[in-house]
C-alpha cells in the first residue's frame, strides 16, 4: 500500500469452521506418517460435510491402517467439540482413499546419483513481518485469531458455556502514518444453542474483544460498530452448515492479507512440499530481520521449480525500500542460509511431527515449543542482521 492512511481488514476462522476441521484432519495424517517414519512423503485432502469425512490424497511411508487413521480422525473432531446431530466424533462416517505418491514426482524430489533434492514443485512462497504486534505481525490479523482462541479455550476448559465450535472474527483497523492507532469495527458470528437469543449471545462475546485487543485500540469504538451474529442467529454450523475442505483458508492462515500469498495452502503437506517449508522459511528470515532492528517491516519471496534445489530467486523488500540495506541482507542471506528444501528441513527441523497445532488460528504469529512446534518463529538468527 502506497496510502498511509487507510483502514483495514482482516479475518480470522476457529478450529470449527468446516475448513479448518479438515485442515485439522490432513495434518494430523501429516503428523501420523512422520511420527513412524521422518522421510514420509503426504498430500492429503479432506472432505467434510454432514456426519461424513473423506480423505484422499497420497502417501510413502510406513503402513498406517485405515482402523488407525479413522480412530485418529473421530478423535480430532472430538477435540475440537463436536457431538452434534448433525456431525458428531461418536457417529461420523469416515471414507480412507490415501494411495502410493506418484512415481513421476518422486523421481523429481528424490536425492540420487549425486544429485541434491529437488523441490517439490514450482511456486513461489512469502514472508513477512513487521513491528505492529509483539509477535512481529499485521495487528489486525494478530486480534482477530486472539479472539477466538481465548473463546475456544474458554469452551473447551468448560468455562463459556452454550457457545458451538464454529466461530469467525473481523477485525477492522484505522491507519495512520502506516501504524495501527485504533480498531473501527468488530464482527464475531459464533454457533450457539438454540436456547440462546441474541442479546445471551452478544453479553457472552463482547468480554472477549476486551480481552484480546489492548485498551488503547478500543478507546473511542462506537457499540454500533461491533457485530455479534449479525444475521440474526447461528445455530445449525459446522461441516453440518457448511461442506469443508482443506487449504481454503490461506489468507486466515499467512498474514490476513497484508502481505502477499503465492496460492499455495500449507495443511496436508510434508515438509518436502515447498508451498509449506519454503513459507516457513520465508518467514523466519523475515521476522529475524525485523527482530535485528534493520527494518520495521520486511517482505521476501522465494521461488522454486519442481526437481531443482536451489531457489530461483529471491526478492526482499525493507519498510524504506533502501537499496544498499536490501542487497546487504540479501548477501547477509546467501552466505548464511541454506533455501534448499533440504537445507530448510534441516535449518527449521522440518521433518518431526509437529504440523497439527498448526492448522487454526494462524501458522505466524505463534510462540515456539520445547517440542519443536513453530521452529520459525524463532529469533535466533536476529544478530546477523544487525547492520
Amino acid at each position: 500500500m502506497n496510502n498511509k492512511n487507510y483502514l483495514f481488514t482482516s479475518e480470522s476462522v476457529s478450529e470449527g469452521h468446516p475448513d479448518k476441521v479438515c485442515d485439522r484432519i490432513s495434518d494430523m495424517v501429516v503428523d501420523s506418517y512422520l511420527s513412524k517414519d521422518p522421510v514420509s512423503r503426504v498430500a492429503c485432502e479432506t472432505l467434510t460435510t454432514t456426519n461424513k469425512v473423506v480423505l484422499a490424497g497420497e502417501t510413502r511411508g510406513p503402513k498406517i491402517s485405515k482402523e488407525e487413521l479413522i480412530n485418529k480422525v473421530k478423535n480430532c473432531i472430538k477435540d475440537i467439540g463436536y457431538d452434534q446431530k448433525g456431525f458428531s466424533w461418536k457417529t461420523v462416517k469416515i471414507e480412507t482413499h490415501l494411495h502410493e505418491q506418484s512415481s513421476d514426482i518422486a523421481m523429481g524430489v528424490d536425492s540420487k546419483d549425486n544429485k541434491d533434492e529437488g523441490a517439490g514443485d514450482q511456486g513461489i512462497m512469502f514472508g513477512y513481518a513487521c513491528k505492529e504486534t509483539e509477535d512481529l505481525m499485521p495487528a489486525p490479523i494478530y486480534f482477530s485469531h486472539k479472539i477466538l482462541r481465548h473463546m475456544a479455550n474458554d469452551r473447551k476448559n468448560g468455562s463459556l458455556k452454550g457457545i458451538e465450535p464454529d466461530s469467525k472474527s473481523q477485525v477492522t483497523m484505522k491507519y495512520e502514518n502506516g501504524i495501527p492507532t485504533k480498531v473501527t469495527s468488530v464482527v464475531i458470528s459464533t454457533q450457539h444453542s438454540k436456547d440462546f437469543n441474541q442479546d445471551k449471545v452478544r453479553e457472552l462475546i463482547i468480554p472477549y474483544i476486551n480481552k484480546s485487543i489492548p485498551k488503547k485500540y478500543l478507546e473511542g469504538l462506537d457499540t454500533k460498530e461491533i457485530y455479534i451474529n449479525p444475521t440474526g442467529q447461528f445455530i445449525i454450523g459446522g461441516p453440518d452448515g457448511d461442506t469443508g475442505l482443506t487449504g481454503r483458508k490461506i489468507i486466515v492462515d499467512t498474514y490476513g492479507g497484508a502481505a502477499p500469498h503465492g496460492g499455495g495452502a500449507f495443511s496436508g503437506k510434508d515438509p518436502t512440499k515447498v508451498d509449506r517449508s519454503a513459507a516457513y522459511a520465508a518467514r523466519y528470515l523475515a521476522k529475524n530481520i525485523v527482530s535485528s532492528g534493520a527494518s520495521d517491516k520486511c517482505l521476501i519471496q522465494l521461488a522454486y521449480a519442481i526437481g531443482v534445489s536451489k531457489p530461483l530467486s529471491i526478492f526482499i523488500k525493507l519498510a524504506d525500500d533502501d537499496e544498499s540495506k536490501t542487497e546487504k541482507v540479501k548477501k547477509i542471506i546467501d552466505k548464511n542460509f541454506d533455501l534448499s528444501p533440504r537445507g530448510i528441513r534441516k535449518m527449521l527441523e522440518l521433518n518431526n511431527p509437529i504440523y497439527e497445532v498448526t492448522s487454526s488460528y494462524g501458522h505466524f504469529g505463534r510462540k515456539p515449543t520445547n517440542k519443536g512446534e513453530f521452529s520459525w518463529e524463532k529469533t535466533d538468527k536476529a544478530d546477523l542482521f544487525k547492520l
